[in-house]
């Protein structure tokens, strides 16, 4: 494999798809290792804080995602655009005719052939203050949100959707002002998804955001895969 591109890789699984507008389709997740930011509430930890898993060449990325049989790819993370050999996975995975969705926290912008550009900008309260002291807070703020670089997904993106991850009713105000700097989007673009790894606190948040989506237009954004499976990898 000397020479070839590669891209660390934490895992490759087959389940559901538990966000977005593809909700409750089976797929393949291709999961990269590494990422430019470090939520306080990363549920992947292994992708981004301490990111495992190894360098597999964009072949064996491809003949992983073909034992599945399944159309329905996704690319996800950590972040998989700061990886160099993304655009070439993504034309590999184009010529196997998959459908691909990317997943992104929109930071970084080059062009990739996919189907669906799901972005999930990083709030406020994704800034981790505490954790580990705070001393990836002031890198993790500085990076977390490019309306720029979200601007150029939607001008670029065959389909997109921009997914919040939302903890307080306060997030919707943050939510708004970035939208204010947006243009070519529709409210049923807006995705808001409460944020937590369990279904008691899912649950505890889900009405209040509702009713945001009854007034705003948004969609409402569950977590299937925790309802199916819980908090677990490889789901």
């Amino acid at each position: 494999m000397k020479n070839q591109p590669a891209i660390r890789i934490a895992e490759i699984f087959h389940s559901i798809q538990g966000e977005g507008v593809l909700t409750g389709v089976a797929s393949v997740f291709v999961r990269v290792s590494g990422c430019n930011l470090r939520c306080t509430w990363c549920d992947t930890p292994y992708a981004s804080w301490s990111p495992e898993g190894d360098e597999l060449s964009l072949e064996q990325i491809i003949d992983a995602v073909k034992q599945y049989g399944c159309r329905y790819v996704v690319l996800t993370g950590g972040e998989p655009m700061i990886m160099p050999a993304i655009g070439a996975l993504c034309a590999l995975l184009r010529r196997a005719d998959h459908h691909i969705t990317i997943e992104t926290a929109a930071t970084v912008f080059h062009p990739v052939e996919v189907d669906l550009a799901s972005m999930s900008p990083k709030l406020s309260n994704s800034t981790p203050i505490q954790r580990e002291g705070g001393r990836f807070a002031v890198m993790h703020e500085k990076q977390r949100l490019r309306p720029g670089i979200i601007q150029q997904f939607i001008d670029h993106a065959r389909e997109f959707q921009l997914k919040f991850v939302v903890s307080s009713e306060s997030d919707v105000q943050e939510i708004r002002a970035i939208l204010d700097q947006l243009h070519g989007w529709q409210p049923a673009d807006i995705l808001l998804m409460p944020e937590g790894v369990d279904m008691v606190t899912l649950q505890s948040r889900a009405q209040w955001i509702a009713e945001i989506c009854k007034r705003t237009g948004f969609r409402y954004c569950p977590r299937l895969h925790v309802q199916l499976y819980g908090n677990q990898r490889g789901t």
